[in-house]
């Protein structure tokens, strides 16, 4: 391990340590931002995707954020806009683990945590389903305030609790592919799909451009093996997308493809909180010329 990963490491330990007495949302970002990214954050003329996703978190945040963020609410809110036909069925909410009733949910189903990412509980089979397990992995999720670790500010305001929906899984691929498309006030430039998730600890990311092109990076997690071949809903899913996204200056809106039939997953508005490379970097820069910031400017 040469020099700069481990002194890299020692100041993410170190920061990792200190970060939740810091109360400065600006100056958080700024360090936070540093230590991942290795450069400067630029807020008063921000350029890269990276940048400007910093940029609206501290300056863009509207109240229905939040509501559009919450995996629970945001079921009502998409079904308002595109119509229930592309909302996965919900099997019931609980405010904490222990209240589940079991009882009453089919054979399969998931659980999930509506304001973070992992809280997540599948069953394919509820007679070997250890209810005990699935308990204490939703009680830890819902302790964990997922505002904190980027201060992405929507999940701030969340009102936390557990849901089930009807389990779901596409014949031909024998998974449930996520299909995350970045829009920009309504307009689709790109998306990548996220394959293998329920068979591997680390999923494969594969970018693709609005015409489902190939595109040479990568992020966070590899490409994979095969190209994932084009969803055959894949116009729909960029017009439901497009409907969406209208009048955000950039959102990113996932769904699911099951047999023939689009699904909602979710919306999120600062992709990996802003925090994480491309491969090749000029991507940051080819991302961040998509979003159109508003006229208000940092100060």
């Amino acid at each position: 391990m040469n020099l700069f990963i481990r002194i890299d490491q020692f100041l993410q330990r170190k920061w990792k340590e200190k970060s939740p007495k810091i109360k400065s949302d600006v100056f958080y970002i700024k360090v936070l931002y540093f230590l991942r990214m290795h450069k400067v954050l630029h807020l008063k003329n921000p350029k890269t995707f990276s940048e400007k996703l910093q940029w609206l978190k501290l300056y863009a945040y509207k109240p229905e954020y939040t509501t559009m963020v919450d995996k629970y609410l945001a079921k009502d809110y998409v079904k308002n806009i595109i119509g229930e036909q592309y909302i996965i069925p919900t099997l019931g909410a609980w405010n904490k683990a222990e209240d589940i009733d079991f009882d009453s949910l089919p054979v399969q189903f998931v659980l999930k945590t509506n304001h973070d990412c992992g809280g997540l509980v599948i069953c394919k089979d509820k007679t070997q389903f250890d209810k005990q397990k699935a308990i204490n992995k939703l009680n830890q999720h819902l302790q964990y305030d997922y505002f904190w670790p980027g201060r992405d500010k929507p999940y701030k305001y969340v009102e936390r609790k557990i849901f089930a929906e009807a389990y779901m899984e596409d014949t031909k691929t024998a998974e449930l592919r996520d299909y995350k498309f970045f829009c920009f006030d309504g307009v689709v430039k790109f998306m990548f799909v996220a394959s293998d998730r329920q068979k591997r600890q680390e999923p494969y990311f594969d970018f693709f451009d609005e015409n489902y092109n190939h595109l040479p990076v990568r992020q966070g997690h590899p490409n994979a093996p095969g190209l994932p071949e084009k969803p055959v809903c894949f116009e729909l899913m960029k017009s439901l997308a497009s409907k969406l996204s209208k009048g955000i200056p950039q959102v990113r809106v996932d769904f699911y493809e099951v047999d023939g039939k689009v699904f909602f997953g979710e919306l999120t508005f600062y992709h990996f909180a802003g925090m994480t490379p491309f491969h090749p970097a000029k991507w940051d820069r080819t991302f961040g010329d998509m979003i159109k910031l508003p006229s208000e400017k940092a100060v």
